[in-house]
């Protein structure tokens, strides 16, 4: 899920807090091929988990080369619509090809940016960031200009790694106390070893704080 592609430094904006712990560098981490996913059924469980249906509108962000892109157009339906959202162009060029030739009318394709994934508010029943989130530089401003983007019951769902964030994982205590910390709410949790690693679900709490209110998570002790 490549997030990589660009030699600019990024910058948080003013008011928020810049994460207390490192990051993996983008675009430096490898996985295994589509039909290895697939041997061990990956996008299927994590659709599964995330009760993905016929009509929903799903963003994946991330989507690199679309691994999951494909597979959530053929589960949402001709009704339903994917936004494959990365910021490195290339991958996402390659991705444009690759939904061309499978024909996938319900597929668009967004370059985002290192802290906003540039999603148009109130479209999204899911958000998916699979092996991805440790690479995200300013997690709270990235997070916050998410929230918007999720419906009326929407979710995000999160695939990590538990393991340093500068080795392509996140502890999923640090995860969580991210996400609270600027407004979504933990609802579901699960160890997943046929995911390498564990899938969490959340959704956006009653109320967004201003960026000036978001404390950062101690790396040390995320609570």
């Amino acid at each position: 899920m490549a997030l990589g592609g660009c030699t600019e430094e990024p910058q948080a904006a003013p008011g928020f807090p810049l994460p207390d712990r490192p990051v993996s560098g983008l675009g430096s981490n490898e996985f295994s091929s589509e039909d290895q996913r697939d041997s061990v059924g990956e996008a299927q469980k994590v659709m599964d988990l995330a009760e993905i249906d016929t009509g929903m509108t799903v963003a994946d962000i991330g989507a690199g080369n679309g691994y999951y892109t494909v597979r959530l157009a053929e589960r949402v339906g001709a009704g339903g619509r994917v936004l494959a959202q990365d910021i490195d162009q290339n991958a996402l060029d390659r991705l444009a090809r690759r939904v061309e030739r499978y024909r996938l009318d319900n597929v668009s394709i967004r370059r985002g940016e290192f802290a906003d994934p540039r999603l148009p508010a109130d479209s999204f029943d899911r958000i998916f960031m699979v092996h991805m989130y440790h690479e995200i530089e300013q997690p709270y401003e990235f997070l916050w200009r998410m929230w918007p983007a999720l419906r009326e019951e929407g979710q995000v769902i999160v695939v990590d790694r538990d393991r340093p964030t500068d080795q392509h994982g996140i502890d999923p205590l640090l995860l969580s106390c991210e996400f609270e910390r600027v407004g979504f709410e933990l609802v579901a949790f699960k160890d997943a070893p046929e995911l390498s690693g564990y899938y969490a679900q959340f959704k956006a709490a009653a109320k967004r704080p201003e960026p000036g209110e978001i404390k950062p998570c101690r790396s040390d002790n995320p609570k």
